[in-house]
């Protein structure tokens, strides 16, 4: 896009919309726009004077109402117009999202019926913008509907034929004018409601400790400085620091930060290891940054500690015990009541408890209405049973005549499935087809990313293919974390996943209640200059 007014000597303004704005900070900084002679960045719904000496560069959403609009009133004064095929946020280097929250109230409300198959062609056609953007035409699955109470949930079957309509017509009109075959990749879709426990319990790694327990807004961390003034600092990867800790156990970092500073400190060496005077300089400049990323990683996991120490920490042993069906010496859990009633007879906060009922309840596949409602007076939401009883809307088993425990041991599902994705072990019958996969995504003999073994023909062959997994309804930190766990060992594959958006256990919580509500929220938004 800049690339077309580069020829010209003129400083010139960029001009955003409100997802634009979003796009190009999850990309860049200002400081990179004024290298490429961008001297100043605008809301493009902010009033202000004109600039006539400057040229503009509009870098927004095709809307029929802006389009109707610049035809209007502003033809004429277009020299070039462009289409950027992008409409997801790159949230990671393995992770996207498409920027819409308001999606799990569309798909999953009884409220929102109507809206529901809109929201789902939007997805699929942002879906389709990130298969083109890394030039992917991927054979497509879905998981296999749930039926609860009467009711079918197809979500995942509904936007995969969405999915597969769009990419087969997006690769039919390509610039080439050839059809592009299927690529070495595959797609999954999945709803929600086929893992409620990863979202929900309390985790112990960096990442999804810090955005659970900590009030980090748009990714910024505020913190108090020693002199007692307020500080704040993006979490994102420009971060070295926070790139390499986010995945670790809480007890590692702490011991780990001073450490890592010294080993990227020396990365800026010279491959000889010498040090000249222009890196000297150019590591002298960036000394202040790694000492500030220090002390912002310090205080953060100060923050994350005290929380734990404070409360999760007790509530952790009871949250795994529940979720894996057995204690940390592998002894069954025969009555998980014993388990929960601890936890609702401690002083915790309503959420924890309710995130403890629900853990109770989904390792039961379901409660007596009887006792349910014992326990929702136990944490006194009487008047907000929602937050247990609207999980049905996602097609989790609720409410059941008798309660069956799962003694299974427990991991987050959706490393599961990648796994047995990559090893192709994933059963047509539970992961049906709805456009064929590569052959090299087909048959068997593909490494267990369990096992160490050489590099079968079927790696060799898949060498640089790609998984992207995309969940309807949100994402947890815990789930972004898989897809890299799962790229590292296996390494043939890359995982990319991706959802509406990502989710902390409070967010999901607050969203399960709001949808039974006719209320709507309302987004804000703002620039991000730095």
């Amino acid at each position: 896009i800049i690339e077309d007014c580069k020829k010209s000597e003129i400083w010139k303004i960029l001009i955003l919309d409100h997802f634009t704005t979003k796009l190009l900070s999850s990309c860049c900084k200002m400081s990179d726009l004024m290298q490429e002679g961008i001297t100043i960045v605008e809301d493009l719904y902010k009033s202000r004077e004109p600039v006539l000496e400057m040229k503009a560069i509009y870098f927004m959403t095709p809307t029929a109402k802006l389009f109707n609009k610049m035809k209007l009133y502003c033809g004429k004064y277009i020299r070039v117009c462009k289409e950027l095929n992008i409409s997801f946020l790159p949230q990671e280097s393995q992770v996207f999202t498409c920027d819409n929250p308001g999606a799990f109230r569309s798909i999953y409300s009884p409220h929102c019926s109507q809206d529901k198959v809109k929201t789902l062609e939007t997805l699929a056609a942002q879906i389709v913008t990130l298969c083109a953007t890394l030039d992917e035409n991927p054979g497509v699955r879905y998981k296999k509907e749930t039926v609860l109470e009467n009711t079918t949930l197809d979500n995942a079957k509904q936007l995969a034929a969405l999915v597969d309509y769009k990419l087969t017509k997006h690769y039919d009109m390509d610039d080439n004018s050839k059809k592009k075959g299927k690529t070495q990749a595959q797609l999954l879709i999945v709803e929600r409601g086929f893992d409620p426990v990863t979202p929900i319990l309390h985790e112990l790694t960096y990442q999804a400790m810090a955005y659970d327990l900590v009030p980090i807004k748009n990714d910024t961390y505020k913190y108090k400085s020693k002199d007692g003034s307020e500080k704040e600092a993006l979490l994102n990867e420009d971060d070295q620091l926070w790139a390499r800790l986010r995945h670790m156990h809480i007890a590692e970092v702490s011991e780990q930060i001073p450490k890592l500073v010294k080993e990227i400190s020396a990365n800026k060496k010279q491959p000889d290891g010498k040090i000249t005077i222009s890196g000297l300089s150019q590591l002298m400049k960036k000394m202040p940054h790694f000492r500030k990323q220090k002390t912002v990683h310090l205080n953060l996991t100060e923050d994350c500690m005290n929380h734990f120490q404070k409360n999760v920490e007790k509530l952790c042993k009871a949250e795994q015990d529940l979720a894996v069906g057995s204690d940390v010496e592998g002894v069954k859990v025969k009555d998980p009541m014993r388990t929960l009633l601890p936890v609702l007879l401690h002083p915790h906060g309503t959420y924890d408890k309710i995130r403890a009922v629900l853990l109770y309840i989904f390792s039961l596949n379901g409660t007596t209405e009887e006792n349910l409602n014992k326990l929702i007076q136990h944490v006194k939401i009487e008047e907000d049973r929602e937050f247990i009883l609207n999980w049905r809307e996602l097609g989790v088993p609720i409410i059941s005549s008798e309660e069956t425990y799962s003694l299974s041991r427990w991991t987050p599902v959706i490393k599961d499935v990648m796994e047995d994705a990559v090893e192709n072990k994933l059963e047509t019958r539970e992961w049906p087809h709805q456009s064929e996969c590569p052959a090299a995504w087909n048959g068997s003999g593909a490494v267990s990313a369990r096992q160490k073994h050489k590099a079968s023909t079927q790696d060799e062959r898949r060498s640089g293919s790609r998984l992207i997994i995309f969940v309807i309804g949100g994402i947890s930190y815990s789930e972004m974390r898989s897809a890299y766990q799962v790229t590292q060992s296996v390494k043939s594959c890359e995982v990319i996943i991706g959802s509406s958006h990502i989710v902390t256990p409070m967010e999901l919580l607050d969203d399960i209640q709001a949808l039974s509500k006719p209320t709507t929220t309302k987004e804000t938004f703002t620039i991000v200059k730095e």
